[in-house]
């Protein structure tokens, strides 16, 4: 394939080049005086030698580069439009259409100025097909797809820096659970690129964190991620640009900072928490019944020791000082839930045969 295009590539530009140096020449530099000193008629077998000669150098030398650049372009242009959705391409197809329709339409009356005008219609058409591109992408969330119901539209997913930082968003979009496009304000992205320059080691390295995450997203996964440039001069607080942005955009703030959750609540936007996520999908104990768990330290009361399930719940053991080290077997006495998660407590099989 690569070669084919080689060839194509360098018999049209070798004939492009041949036919405007005869053009200039016929036209411009003659009457200038300047005066080849070849027949007026060339010969055709002459002429033919020429263009294939000239289409021999470009092969060899600067095709192949081009045809890997274009490549290379193509295959950026097919990821870009691979995380778009159907309603985003069909909008931006429409608006560049207005755009080129509304040049051509300006243009009519300037293609009988010949060359200047063709090139005149030329930029017009660029000028306006960029102009509409980039209004539908202003208007792109107004637009209603005909026939479609807008409550079976996702809202787009704005992420705040703490859940970026956090990391457990990539592994929640790999499930295909969130849907719709992802937001990343640019006011987000500058805040954690000052986190990640900060003196503070920690908080240098939870900033590189946070970036290297949304460059997975970007890479891994086939959501749609879109940066917008996009911010608020007279609000100094990001938390406050991310409730106003989503406000604008009708959209739905993920993060896990426990104070935003609370004035979005109060301002009427609505968040995705995935603290409150994580807390929903773990398991469920009651009191009575019986699990196994690994003591690994003391407790803070005299003789309880303390294990964790997977999940990071931390598990009270009644008695399980002496079991450190070990798995044992246990029943669930109360279950507590805290602002910091949830507190299970329990009591080793001895003592509840001792009752």
């Amino acid at each position: 394939m690569k070669k084919i295009l080689r060839i194509l590539f360098s018999a049209i530009t070798g004939c492009l080049i041949y036919f405007l140096s005869n053009f200039l020449y016929t036209n411009y530099l003659k009457s200038l005086g300047f005066l080849w000193n070849v027949p007026n008629n060339l010969d055709n077998i002459v002429m033919i030698i020429i263009i294939l000669l000239v289409i021999i150098v470009i092969y060899i030398t600067i095709s192949s580069f081009v045809i890997n650049l274009l490549f290379k372009k193509l295959k950026s242009f097919e990821e870009f439009f691979t995380k778009m959705s159907l309603k985003e391409i069909m909008v931006n197809i429409l608006g560049i259409c207005v755009g080129l329709v509304i040049s051509n339409l300006l243009g009519i009356a300037i293609l009988q100025y010949g060359i200047v005008g063709t090139l005149i219609v030329l930029a017009l058409n660029i000028i306006f097909g960029y102009l509409g591109y980039q209004v539908v992408q202003r208007k792109k969330d107004e637009v209603k797809i005909f026939g479609t119901n807008e409550y079976h539209i996702a809202k787009p997913k704005i992420l705040d820096t703490s859940v970026i930082i956090d990391g457990r968003i990539l592994d929640i979009l790999k499930t295909g659970l969130v849907e719709g496009k992802i937001v990343i304000p640019t006011f987000v992205l500058e805040e954690l690129r000052h986190i990640a320059d900060s003196s503070d080691a920690l908080k240098r390295n939870r900033g590189r964190r946070g970036l290297d995450i949304l460059n997975e997203i970007q890479k891994q996964l086939k959501v749609p991620v879109e940066i917008v440039e996009i911010d608020y001069k007279d609000i100094a607080e990001v938390d406050s640009k991310l409730l106003k942005v989503a406000q604008e955009m009708d959209a739905i703030i993920v993060t896990n900072d426990y104070n935003l959750n609370k004035v979005a609540d109060f301002q009427g936007v609505f968040v995705f928490n995935i603290n409150e996520l994580s807390n929903a999908v773990k398991p469920v104990v009651l009191p009575g019944e019986d699990m196994e768990v690994t003591v690994i330290k003391d407790g803070k009361e005299d003789g309880q020791g303390i294990g964790y399930l997977n999940d990071g719940t931390m598990i009270v053991v009644e008695g399980g000082k002496d079991y450190i080290g070990e798995t044992i077997k246990v029943f669930v006495t109360s279950v507590l839930q805290t602002a910091a998660g949830r507190m299970i407590f329990t009591r080793t099989n001895g003592d509840k045969a001792s009752e």
